[in-house]
């Protein structure tokens, strides 16, 4: 199993320190200070420098730790700084000629009443493989004459894993049940220098299963399902309940060849072993390349925080 970490060169990111159930992090130019529950450490620096540091702190509110309402709470300001603010990520240096590579996102982000902000930082590791895959897929397609690969992003939240195959020359699917982030997602296409990906508002089960009714196929697919939800039709998603069936659909619509999956999982409890199992389970072979591992975050005095597991697959 391998642990991954977001490359060094990010320069608009930094964990500084992680413990006492939170995390203290710099986004850009402001630093925040928010609940993360597998911070079972002590911290490194006292309260009173992360208070001194932070620009706004994320206080639990009554509902913290109940199914659906896990992550609501407020914001407290403690310094002055912008509701909405943009980081930028680019990509790996291409390895072989050291080239600057053609990753370039741009992100807004900003304090929602759910303790996020518009990225999970520790995804990056996904983001550089999704732009890989896709570019390698791209070239195949190209040197046939084949159309641009597909990719469909499935949760796809605020959308830096649907920039990122973007960037490498996919034909993209952006799914989320939320009107609101997929708004957010087409801003950050947009500042990105990006255009032409498909957005769709509704029920990712309900999408995938209709998708394999019609034989539709596409060459890349992404899931980051979250532990419970609902669709814009009040459909109720429980990933205990309904991941493997999910898997199960993506295994219907994915190209027998020449394809990826990229899942990731932040619900307690489950393994990257579970993840590899339940993806081999689904697809009941033609996999050609199978590797999991944990997306981690390092802080600056050396702590690894573990915040999701992953699972890519290749046919």
């Amino acid at each position: 199993m391998a642990i991954e970490y977001p490359a060094a060169y990010w320069k608009d990111y930094e964990l500084l320190d992680s413990g006492n159930g939170e995390k203290l992090e710099r986004f850009g130019k402001y630093i925040l200070r928010r609940p993360e529950p597998k911070a079972l450490w002590r911290p490194s620096m006292a309260d009173a420098q992360w208070q001194r540091l932070a620009h706004v702190s994320f206080t639990p509110g009554a509902g913290f730790g109940k199914a659906g309402k896990e992550d609501s709470g407020t914001w407290n300001r403690l310094k002055k700084m912008e509701d909405q603010w943009w980081i930028v990520y680019n990509g790996a240096p291409e390895a072989d000629t050291h080239a600057a590579s053609d990753l370039h996102l741009s992100l807004r982000l900003g304090l929602t009443a759910f303790k996020h902000v518009g990225v999970f930082p520790e995804q990056a590791p996904n983001w550089e493989y999704i732009f890989r895959e896709t570019s390698r897929l791209a070239r195949i397609h190209k040197a046939n004459g084949l159309p641009a690969p597909k990719v469909l992003n499935l949760f796809a939240y605020t959308g830096a894993a649907s920039l990122a195959a973007k960037c490498a020359g996919a034909d993209v699917t952006h799914l989320d049940s939320v009107r609101q982030v997929v708004t957010w997602a087409r801003e950050n296409m947009e500042r990105s220098g990006l255009d032409g990906i498909r957005w769709v508002v509704e029920d990712a089960l309900k999408f995938a299963r209709r998708e394999a009714r019609r034989g539709n196929r596409y060459d890349g697919i992404i899931l980051d399902p979250p532990a419970y939800g609902h669709g814009p039709d009040g459909e109720k998603w429980k990933l205990d309940e309904l991941l493997f069936g999910m898997l199960e659909n993506v295994g219907e619509i994915l190209a027998p060849r020449d394809s990826f999956v990229v899942l990731n999982l932040y619900s307690n409890g489950y393994s990257a072993t579970l993840g590899e199992t339940v993806v081999k389970q689904a697809f009941k072979g033609g996999i050609k390349s199978l590797e999991s591992g944990e997306l981690c975050l390092g802080d600056s005095f050396g702590k690894t925080l573990p915040l999701s597991i992953y699972v890519r697959a290749t046919k």
